[in-house]
């Protein structure tokens, strides 16, 4: 590859990070390629999102979520679940109603067609269901979300970070990224760590 184009690869990589454009409701379809649910109620619908952490302790994710939906001017709420789990989501607002048409795959959810992971959907991604394990990093996806997976897996590998599907018997349902150039490509796309995640839960650079 030559110098020009490598550069032109590299502004082309650099558009799709985080940091690169504004907040939008668009961002929200990264926490669906995870384990969150948008619920219809008339015509106002709600994204919420199950947090790895007690409702006691809800810990910086709770916090960096809220903080997201805020900037897109969604409201939100810290809930707990029946299992005792930290859940946030956010107001109920006409304007996230598109996204259960999206969505919906009957009573299951799947991405739709032409779905992109960009930096800003996979760092909501990263703050509410990424982690560090031996090997790379996990994003976590929806145990019961199984149709949408190998899209969702599509959309990592165009997004430039090819991941491995990891089954709920090794630990998943998830997604592990690997090698020290798709891990330094994922850090750049998701930017610097919200405040208080430690070097477990966010990509290394």
């Amino acid at each position: 590859m030559s110098v020009q184009a490598s550069t032109v690869r590299a502004v082309q990589l650099s558009f799709f990070a985080a940091d690169a454009e504004p907040a939008s409701l668009a961002d929200l379809e990264g926490l669906l390629a995870g384990p969150a649910q948008v619920v219809r109620a008339g015509e106002t619908a709600r994204v919420s999102v199950v947090l790895p952490t007690p409702s006691d302790a809800p810990g910086w994710r709770a916090q960096a979520l809220l903080q997201e939906f805020a900037e897109r001017d969604l409201g939100g709420e810290l809930t707990a679940t029946v299992d005792d789990l930290a859940a946030v989501r956010t107001d109920f607002r006409p304007e996230l109603l598109p996204l259960t048409a999206a969505w919906a795959r009957g009573a299951m959810k799947a991405p739709p067609a032409g779905f992109v992971l960009d930096g800003s959907r996979l760092r909501l991604w990263a703050i509410a269901a990424g982690r560090c394990d031996d090997y790379g990093y996990l994003f976590t996806l929806g145990e019961s979300d199984e149709a949408g997976w190998s899209a969702t897996g599509a959309a990592l590998a165009a997004a430039g970070v090819p991941a491995t599907l990891v089954g709920p018997r090794a630990g998943g349902p998830a997604y592990r990224v690997t090698g020290q150039r798709r891990l330094r490509r994922l850090r750049e796309l998701v930017g610097e760590p919200p405040e208080g995640a430690t070097e477990r839960d966010w990509p290394l650079p």
